[in-house]
């Protein structure tokens, strides 16, 4: 019997944090991968009808993910995140911001600090992320375009990816 997915978005202004929680009626061994693979994250990352498009990735203590999201009349917007901290199926660290298609992050431009960790909870995977901004206009920009939805609609994704699975 499948659980109901648990969903928690809060933003903490005060610590310049958005914290995400939110459960996968899926093992851990299928929610890490869907995290941690470019041919997986390019299956839901994206808000449809957007898609994103990985051009590297390497997900390694000081690795990066080059990616574009990319929407339906073509244009593409660039991010890359740069990992750290990896245990292995139970969580990592990485500094995110947007970029040009090199991944060059232009000075002043702003970054977040993902943290992201895996708990299994019987046959769910509850999924504990907390983005921390270097400035709270930074969070708030994010807030005004859209990230509570677009993230929403991403997780959504991955949900209807995991069940096909």
């Amino acid at each position: 019997m499948s659980k109901a997915i648990l969903m928690n978005f809060q933003v903490d202004k005060e610590n310049k944090q958005v914290k995400v929680d939110r459960s996968f009626n899926a093992p851990i061994d299928m929610v890490w991968p869907a995290w941690t693979q470019s041919e997986i994250l390019d299956q839901w990352w994206a808000p449809k009808p957007w898609k994103a498009n990985t051009k590297s990735m390497s997900f390694t203590n000081g690795g990066k993910w080059l990616y574009a999201m990319e929407g339906p009349q073509g244009e593409k917007h660039w991010s890359v995140c740069e990992y750290s901290g990896i245990k292995p199926v139970q969580e990592f660290t990485g500094r995110t911001a947007f970029c040009d298609e090199e991944g060059y992050v232009k000075p002043g431009d702003p970054q977040s600090n993902w943290h992201v960790v895996f708990n299994e909870d019987g046959d769910a995977t509850k999924v504990a992320i907390v983005i921390t901004f270097d400035e709270l206009k930074d969070l708030e920009a994010h807030i005004q375009m859209g990230f509570k939805e677009g993230f929403t609609m991403g997780l959504q994704n991955l949900d209807e990816y995991l069940v096909g699975k």
